[in-house]
């Protein structure tokens, strides 16, 4: 009797060496994952940026928004790259259009 035979059973060495697992079964983890990844992860994610850039492109002057750092403002000019939003009366901030996070439904400011 060998000291291996005790830590590793014969039978089970000798079953392990007549047959390996065929490629298909190898790649068929790697390939579920990565479909469970795309539509856990990917996919929200790029449905979230769509929306968001829909939300920027319909952006118009007197929106309510709130921008990244949580100021809330009213929109007074839109450019390319940066939109305009008086915080205050007679306080404006220029923002990145990235910035804005949310438009509020009209009036929400006033009444707070």
């Amino acid at each position: 009797m060998n000291l291996l035979d005790f830590l590793i059973a014969p039978a089970h060495a000798a079953a392990g060496a007549a047959g390996g697992p065929s490629l298909l079964s190898t790649l068929m983890f790697p390939l579920i994952l990565i479909a469970i990844m795309y539509f856990l992860l990917i996919r929200p994610q790029m449905k979230r940026a769509k929306e968001h850039k829909a939300m920027l492109e319909k952006l118009s002057v007197g929106d309510e928004v709130i921008a990244g750092g949580g100021i809330a403002g009213t929109v007074r000019a839109i450019g390319d790259s940066f939109v305009t939003v008086e915080i205050a009366d007679r306080v404006e901030i220029r923002v990145q259009k990235g910035a804005v996070g949310t438009v509020l439904p009209k009036g929400t400011l006033k009444s707070a």
